[in-house]
């Protein structure tokens, strides 16, 4: 009996020894936490369904069936790298939800398959997925190749291509509509945007990480009155359902969109790679080789195994990082949670079809803000990437400039083969291509070394 104390304070001495990232909260607590990762996560998981899926000719039923096979396969890919098995998986609150990045060379694969655009789509991710399972390992001896200055570019580069979405959705979506492009569908878009720039300005802490979500919900509800809203999808949603294997065919495998894609897991797990050293440091558990590897894998299999439930490819989530960061929860645990919720919310297909309720405006006065956050994102990575050199501030324009050819002029490749259109009409793969390229020519091949310091050097005095 006299021992039993001496156990006692040995045990709590363990638990203390817990990192915080290893720590489970209280079940409530874990809830609500992780339903705040979920809620800043939403939009940017539907946003790249919503823009395929009509761009390769979906019903909004079937999109709606896509959003939701994107929320539950968000779900998996973000249980893989919390929880984790054997060598796959960070072990940190790291959210994982379908990439940006995919969309456009996704909706160029579309233009030349057709009918055929989404199993073409799916094969594609598979064998990039897999390939990236194999390079994960690798790639830390690779990172080298993807300086600011690639990552930045490519990161504008997403942000810059979406943003026509935004404005087509401002318009209406639908070009043959009477009421396309009209002042009342601009006007809205103008008053949600404005909505999320308010909130954005005057909101704080969680509320303010969900400003574009709670602009889209005043923007909904401003527009019940004016007749700009449709439930037509919401009534044809089941309650209960589960996202069918292989719903849209089996799966086909061809080369140019293969490529393609493969460009675009090289793109996420870049992005991948830095969110981690970044959440590392946040979470005081720095990220070492082996993390990284982990969470690599994590991204490669959870990309692999979405096409089999219609989900699209994986990557890193960076705001719930900043998330982790603003309300100190480090616990791995809760964003496992969060991944819980996502699955149950993409068994729901009722819950995945409430967005298609958005009127289209409403979406595009949001998307200006969401897609211009992407590349953003991305010109803050270029300010690290010495511009002042003048090689870098070359790559930097050439590659956006080439990149930008399919936005600027859609027409541009039209008389090249149609194999090779999958790759061209994408600026994000072309502006990849075209970075990696130059910044291997100018900064690795036959690069002049800097001269090091002597060690006597004297250090200035400030």
């Amino acid at each position: 009996m006299a021992e039993t104390p001496r156990f006692r304070k040995d045990a709590v001495a363990v638990v203390r020894e817990r990192h915080p990232v290893d720590e489970t909260l209280p079940p409530l607590k874990m809830f609500t936490s992780g339903l705040q990762h979920v809620a800043a996560m939403y939009a940017g998981v539907v946003a790249p369904p919503m823009i395929v899926g009509p761009a390769v000719g979906l019903s909004a039923t079937e999109t709606a069936f896509l959003m939701g096979a994107s929320l539950f396969t968000a779900g998996l890919a973000t249980l893989l790298q919390t929880l984790g098995f054997w060598r796959i998986g960070a072990k940190l609150p790291f959210v994982n939800g379908v990439s940006f990045a995919g969309v456009t060379p996704m909706i160029a694969i579309g233009k030349g398959e057709g009918a055929d655009a989404i199993p073409v789509i799916f094969g594609a991710i598979i064998v990039a997925g897999l390939l990236g399972f194999l390079a994960a390992p690798y790639f830390g001896k690779l990172v080298r190749f993807f300086p600011p200055v690639v990552t930045g570019t490519v990161i504008t580069l997403i942000g810059i291509s979406l943003l026509p979405v935004a404005f087509n959705w401002s318009q209406g979506g639908n070009r043959t509509a009477v009421d396309y492009g009209s002042m009342k569908n601009i006007g809205m878009a103008a008053l949600t945007l404005a909505i999320v720039l308010v909130m954005r300005k005057f909101l704080r802490g969680f509320l303010q990480q969900i400003s574009i979500l709670l602009g889209l919900v005043a923007g909904t509800l401003i527009a019940l009155p004016l007749h700009m809203t449709n439930f037509d999808a919401v009534r044809g949603a089941d309650l209960i359902g589960f996202p069918t294997p292989f719903h849209f065919g089996a799966p086909q495998f061809q080369v140019a969109a293969i490529i393609s894609m493969c460009i675009v897991m090289l793109v996420c797990m870049t992005e991948s790679t830095a969110d981690i050293l970044a959440l590392g440091r946040i979470v005081g558990r720095p990220a070492d080789e082996k993390t990284i590897e982990g969470g690599l894998r994590a991204d490669a299999l959870g990309s692999a195994l979405s096409p089999l439930f219609n989900g699209f490819m994986c990557s890193a989530f960076a705001q719930n990082i900043g998330l982790v960061a603003m309300t100190k929860v480090r616990s791995r645990f809760v964003v496992a949670a969060g991944g819980g919720i996502l699955i149950l919310l993409g068994l729901c297909p009722v819950a995945a079809s409430v967005i298609g309720v958005v009127p289209l405006p409403v979406l595009g006065g949001a998307g200006i803000v969401l897609f211009g956050s992407v590349a953003a994102s991305g010109i803050q990575t270029l300010a690290g990437a010495a511009m002042e050199k003048g090689e870098n501030a070359l790559i930097v324009a050439a590659s956006v400039g080439i990149g930008l050819i399919p936005i600027a002029a859609p027409g541009f490749y039209h008389a090249f083969p149609k194999d090779l259109l999958v790759v061209l009409d994408s600026g994000i793969s072309t502006g990849c291509v075209v970075a990696i390229g130059l910044n291997l020519a100018f900064n690795h091949l036959g690069a002049r070394k800097a001269p090091v310091p002597a060690a006597a050097d004297p250090v200035p005095a400030h």
